[in-house]
């Protein structure tokens, strides 16, 4: 009986130490997750307790577009860009996408920001070639280059960019509005890039470099001849011919000279120069120069 009672009881002790065992393992258990859980809610940026998801209602595209436009009228053309912009994340595939862009590209350039108005008119001409604002849209990136022309002492990138807009306008767009300014402006940054050619030539030219003076004053016969740097060009081509020795082109650019500039100080002066070295102007029609101004003069 003894016996017996001690093996009951051994059980019993077991019984409960098992049970307080798995207790306490259940409370372990609890603890490393609320632990792990507060270290997550630690460490978790998207935790509700700092960040709550906002469902900001639509804006109508009118209305954004209206808030474009009184950005615009109140002077504010950045702030108007950024309106416009909106469209076209909102309303993607959209005439107002459409809307948005060619009125980002009007406002980066009111607001001076030309590199962004040249990207812009960029994907506009890509994107809708056809639209009937496309030769608005060339114009507008044709003017931006035309806004960063520097100095002829530096990159004529710009000049050059500019200028192939506005040929581009008049033989794309030959019945639009904008045609005679772009061929007004066509003559100004001909005239700019003529201006470099020459400032380059002259430097050539003073430091006896003739061969590489020609190449420049030839640039400016061959493209800009109608700018008022041809004149100079052909006499400066007097005198760089002349450094070389190479005296029947010299007379050349002379006789070129006084048969479409006869009047001018550049003329007189070529004609003293020759003169001066027992020569006078008289034309070789073989001449490069001949042929660029289509004309012969008699000797």
């Amino acid at each position: 009986m003894v016996k017996v009672e001690l093996g009951v009881i051994s059980s019993m002790a077991v019984g409960r130490a098992a049970r307080r065992a798995a207790a306490i393992s259940a409370l372990v258990a609890l603890g490393l997750c609320a632990a792990g859980c507060a270290m997550i809610d630690q460490f978790n940026p998207f935790g509700a307790e700092k960040y709550k998801m906002e469902i900001k209602p639509d804006t109508p595209a009118s209305r954004t577009y209206d808030q474009g436009l009184e950005k615009l009228a109140n002077g504010s053309p950045q702030e108007a860009a950024k309106k416009f912009t909106e469209l076209g994340k909102q309303y993607p595939e959209s005439d107002w996408a459409r809307k948005g862009l060619l009125m980002t590209i009007y406002a980066d350039y009111q607001a001076g920001s030309y590199t962004d108005a040249e990207t812009g008119a960029e994907r506009f001409l890509k994107e809708y070639p056809n639209s009937p604002d496309a030769p608005y849209v060339a114009y507008l990136q044709a003017n931006a280059y035309y806004e960063q022309i520097p100095d002829i002492s530096r990159d004529q990138d710009a000049a050059n960019k500019a200028l192939s807009g506005f040929q581009e306008i008049v033989k794309k767009y030959p019945k639009s509005e904008y045609v005679e300014d772009s061929k007004f402006k066509i003559t100004v940054c001909e005239d700019q890039l003529a201006g470099k050619e020459m400032s380059i030539g002259r430097f050539y030219l003073n430091r006896h470099n003739y061969t590489a003076a020609i190449n420049r004053f030839r640039n400016v016969l061959q493209y800009y001849q109608t700018t008022r740097h041809a004149p100079e060009a052909l006499y400066r081509l007097v005198e760089a011919y002349l450094g070389l020795g190479i005296t029947n082109e010299a007379q050349t650019a002379a006789a070129v000279l006084g048969h479409n500039f006869p009047d001018s100080q550049w003329y007189k002066d070529a004609f003293s120069l020759l003169q001066g070295k027992g020569l006078s102007p008289q034309e070789n029609s073989e001449s490069w120069m001949s042929k660029i101004y289509h004309t012969v003069v008699p000797s």
